[in-house]
Formats: structure tokens, sequence, C-alpha cells
């Protein structure tokens, strides 16, 4: 937990546990609005689905309804512009040392089949994210301790 606040290498000012759960709510709207759009058919169930899963599971509690909303729709829109791959690689960085690889999964599967129509461009979208919780490059630590050419005591 003592390197969250050095999770992200270029806003290393982020000490503020409510900037951490706004990053890591928009890398679970980031996951729930690449599939919903994926189908090129964004449902409101599908949004509603992403933030009854972030509610249901407490993880972004500093972070309100209203703001994942649009949040969700600032997303949604930014994933249907040809640089979407970019939007969600840097969506998913500065989270990509905290544990919410799971969540992504889960939360992408579960928008995927919440309007019980599975597009088989939702089931690609889902593949892009598990492979990119995969080889995503993790945040460098920085500040004390971050150096690993210092000796070990």
């Amino acid at each position: 937990m003592s390197d969250a606040k050095y999770a992200n290498p270029i806003e290393i000012e982020i000490t503020d546990p409510s900037r951490l759960n706004e990053q890591a709510a928009a890398a679970l709207v980031i996951a729930g609005a690449l599939v919903a759009v994926a189908d090129r058919q964004v449902s409101p169930v599908e949004r509603d689905e992403v933030i009854r899963f972030i509610r249901d599971r407490g993880l972004a509690p500093h972070v309100g309804d209203e703001r994942l909303f649009a949040m969700f729709d600032e997303l949604a829109e930014r994933l249907e512009e040809p640089d979407f791959a970019n939007v969600v690689i840097d969506t998913l960085r500065p989270v990509s040392n905290m544990p919410l690889s799971s969540h992504l999964m889960e939360l992408s599967e579960r928008v995927a089949a919440a309007d019980e129509d599975v597009h088989p461009h939702e089931v690609q979208a889902i593949k892009l994210l598990r492979l990119l919780t995969l080889v995503l490059p993790r945040a460098k630590q920085v500040g004390p301790g971050a150096d690993s050419t210092a000796p070990k005591e």
C-alpha cells in the first residue's frame, strides 16, 4: 500500500486517496465503455452495469455517481475516435500497479452480457482488455527506494 502514492510516474504529486480512486474509477469505466462501444450501440443498461459494479464492490467510494456517469459518457465518446487504443492505454497505465485486473475483466464480461446479446466485437474487446492487463508496463516507482542501483541493506 505504501507504493500506491507512487503508482503514476507522470503525476508524482498524487498522494490524495481520492485522486487514486478517480484513476481507478476511470480504469474501470474505460473497461466497461470499451465493451459497450464495441458493437456500436451503447445501451443505457451497459452504462448502468458499469456504475452498479463499481458501487457494489466499493471500488471508488470517493467518486460520485454523477461523476461516474459523466466519465462513462466522455470515455465512450473518446473510444469512437481513431486513437481509441491510446485512450485505453493512457487510462489504464496510471493504475497498472493496483490489483484491478480481475475487476476489469469481470466488469467487461458483465457489460457484454448486460444487454443480453454478446456481440463478437464485444468478445474481441474483452480479449484486447485481457491482453492489455497482461502486458501493460507497470508504472515505475518514484521516490525513496526507487533507485534499483542503490545497494540493499
